[in-house]
């Protein structure tokens, strides 16, 4: 066969995804590799990662999937890490800033710690990575930053709802602010904000209260995924009954919305 004959095999897409040890990361990462994406995914819990790693192997034989212990809140160690995952695969298709907690209480209770840790967690850790992220897909010149946000971030919300809501707010403004810093600079890199509503994980769980709109695990795993691959700029998912939800919250009086939250 002569060398302008041959085609190269198209390349297979990479996806680091952080804090997916478990619940959306987790979920998010199985949807990928179904879809062909091979996989850094990250987290505090090695074994946790392996555990992902080999559910997802099990599916699918033969898909890469590179698990690399991160703490978000180690700033360091999250540039070491994703630029070894960009080493690892070559390139990163999909860089996903997912990694979050949702530990807070009602300012003023006199337990700030629990606030203190989403806050820095949810915020200046998801900047981090957010820098991290665009430090490889400014060099590569393409790719997509997806940040993990929550219909919580239509407004402010009581209680132990407040700094959750507040950090999650935080992040639909930076990757606004991102995304028009790669518009203006006419590059073909997309930055899309993911707003998940209340989806069956650990995370739900821990709260004690099923709420009355809980979204099915694996249904909500999978419209994150389709949202992320439609590169959207920023979304409520699954888009039933969420969007109608966060536009109910931003706009109802505060005692209604106490009740809908």
């Amino acid at each position: 066969m002569s060398r302008s004959s041959e085609v190269s095999a198209p390349r297979t897409p990479a996806v680091l995804i952080t804090g997916a040890s478990s619940g959306l990361g987790a979920g998010m990462a199985k949807v990928f590799a179904d879809h062909g994406s091979d996989l850094v995914i990250t987290g505090r819990r090695m074994e946790m990662l392996q555990a992902v790693r080999a559910s997802i192997q099990e599916r699918n034989p033969g898909r890469l999937v590179e698990p690399i212990r991160l703490d978000v809140n180690q700033h360091e160690e999250v540039f070491a890490v994703f630029e070894r995952a960009a080493a690892r695969m070559g390139h990163l298709d999909r860089i996903v800033v997912n990694a979050g907690v949702g530990m807070g209480s009602t300012l003023g209770a006199g337990r700030h710690n629990g606030n203190t840790h989403t806050a820095q967690t949810n915020f200046v850790a998801g900047m981090v990575q957010c820098e991290a992220a665009m430090r490889v897909l400014y060099r590569q010149g393409t790719g997509q930053l997806v940040i993990i946000s929550s219909v919580a971030a239509a407004r402010g919300l009581p209680g132990p709802m407040n700094v959750y809501a507040a950090s999650k707010a935080a992040l639909v403004h930076l990757a606004e602010g991102i995304r028009s810093d790669v518009d203006h600079q006419g590059l073909p890199i997309k930055v899309s904000t993911i707003r998940p509503g209340y989806i069956d994980t650990e995370m739900q769980t821990r709260t004690g209260r099923r709420h009355w709109l809980l979204t099915d695990y694996e249904a909500g795993c999978r419209a994150m995924v389709h949202a992320i691959e439609r590169e959207v700029d920023d979304a409520c998912v699954p888009r039933w009954p969420w969007a109608v939800f966060s536009m109910a919250i931003k706009h109802l009086p505060g005692p209604v919305v106490r009740r809908l939250i």
